[in-house]
């Protein structure tokens, strides 16, 4: 599975707003400089999660962003949705949309469970959670197994 750019400066994002939510809204400028994401791929993210209803934009020099919702009503799964569509695809279609015939026939369903596990993780994940440092037990598990960490 591939995590792009944009959704991972995307979470990187909220996660930095969720984390200085009681400062008052943030400049785009400033949430960069603390996360090394580009300025202006950032301002074309904010933009997305701001039409997604994640975040506010306030104009003026207090202007800046805001989470829209509270961050422990906010998944990781909610970020990465608004920014590049459904979590999992197959060459850009849905599984439930795909159709295998003869030896790949039963390709399908493992899909459908790959995408089940993807959101069972994502959806279950706040941004409250990360900042927080204080992950699902079942998120926590997997990521304390050593293989999980190791390139096969």
């Amino acid at each position: 599975m591939r995590i792009s750019a944009r959704a991972d400066y995307a979470v990187r994002a909220a996660l930095h707003l969720a984390a200085c939510q009681d400062e008052g809204p943030l400049k785009a400028e400033a949430i960069a400089g603390a996360q090394s994401i580009p300025h202006k791929f950032l301002e074309s993210i904010l933009n997305d999660m701001r039409r997604g209803g994640l975040v506010l934009s306030q104009r003026g020099g207090n202007g800046g962003y805001r989470l829209a919702r509270a961050a422990d009503s906010i998944s990781i799964a909610d970020v990465i949705r608004t920014v590049e569509g459904p979590l999992v695809s197959v060459r850009g279609v849905r599984p439930p949309e795909l159709s295998y015939t003869g030896a790949a026939e039963s390709l399908l369903p493992l899909w459908i469970a790959l995408r089940a596990n993807v959101r069972e993780i994502l959806d279950g994940v706040t941004l409250a959670d990360v900042t927080s440092a204080a992950l699902p037990g079942r998120v926590s598990a997997l990521a304390e197994d050593p293989e999980a960490w190791t390139n096969p």
